[in-house]
């Protein structure tokens, strides 16, 4: 059975670049990919001409790898991406969704549905949107239509309450507020995950009174009103929404890498050394599962051309 020198996990930004830079360094590789098409991110939870930016809020724009990624669009990123694994004639396996990981003595034996894949090294780049999260009170099951993880659904005319702080959501809002009553609301007073690009743009709705603002303020419980939702906030007001949008983040698949027998702290964070090399010997991790609250594309980049650079230097 043919050896592998990796099997990446993952065909996203990151799981792409780790595959690229091992075929720079002339190894056998192939990317699994769950999904029927890759960067599933930004397929499934960026709208149509969303910005992408290189430079995230608080992260090292410097790319030290060998995809060329600048600002861009959810398209051109994309493309991006599909030039990258022509270029480099990548395999990638999609619709192969890796059910374990296991380590068979020098080796480790990649599994899913139908294929085992034997290899020496292995990368783990999932996603950390792959089940957006949801908040700790119970959504009615009878307005599932009305409440949503993205903006997909939203038409045109509703008085819309877009949750949360970080730039997905920011986003969100003043797009919609286009054609839409929006209110934002954030737990926090202020922001602290948006780019600048973002924090200037939805201060200037704010004040504009294009977006309405409730900052420092939380929901304890939403309600069936008549097909609308009621929603009840901590400030002990309420008020009914044709539709909610939570962008509140994604979830660690914490049950997949303990199959792994990945360490995770507390937050759900894997353990890995400076060569984002896991507890266990030959098992990697690079780009969102990397990291406590997601990471930019050009972090993800990088994280796969420390491992490969570290696995094999020439």
């Amino acid at each position: 059975m043919k050896i592998f020198d990796m099997v990446v996990i993952g065909a996203g930004p990151a799981g792409i670049a780790a595959g690229v830079e091992a075929k720079i360094k002339n190894k056998e590789v192939i990317v699994l990919e769950k999904a029927d098409a890759i960067c599933q991110t930004l397929v499934k939870f960026y709208k149509e001409g969303k910005r992408v930016d290189k430079a995230y809020k608080g992260c090292d724009s410097t790319n030290h790898g060998h995809i060329n990624f600048e600002d861009g669009t959810r398209e051109s990123t994309i493309e991006t991406f599909q030039n990258a694994i022509k270029e480099h004639n990548l395999e990638i396996k999609l619709s192969s969704e890796v059910e374990s990981v296991k380590k068979d003595g020098e080796n480790f034996i990649v599994s899913t549905a139908n294929e085992n894949y034997i290899c020496k090294n292995a990368v783990i780049a999932i996603g950390r949107m792959g089940k957006p999260n949801k908040p700790s009170y119970t959504l009615p099951i009878t307005l599932t239509k009305i409440i949503n993880f993205n903006a997909n659904s939203a038409s045109q005319g509703e008085k819309i309450l877009v949750v949360g702080g970080g730039n997905s959501a920011a986003e969100y809002a003043i797009d919609l507020a286009k054609n839409n009553d929006v209110t934002l609301c954030y737990r926090r007073e202020t922001f602290s995950r948006l780019n600048d690009i973002n924090l200037e743009d939805i201060q200037k709705a704010f004040e504009q009174g294009s977006i309405k603002a409730k900052l420092g303020i939380d929901i304890t419980s939403i309600e069936d009103e008549n097909g609308k939702a009621k929603v009840n906030f901590t400030n002990n007001t309420n008020e009914i929404y044709d539709r909610i949008i939570y962008a509140i983040g994604g979830s660690t698949p914490l049950d997949f890498l303990q199959k792994c027998s990945i360490e995770v702290d507390e937050k759900g964070v894997p353990s890995f050394d400076e060569n984002k090399e896991s507890n266990v010997k030959g098992l990697f991790v690079a780009g969102d599962i990397a990291s406590k609250n997601g990471a930019s594309i050009v972090v993800g980049l990088n994280d796969s051309f420390k491992i490969c650079d570290h696995l094999y230097k020439c």
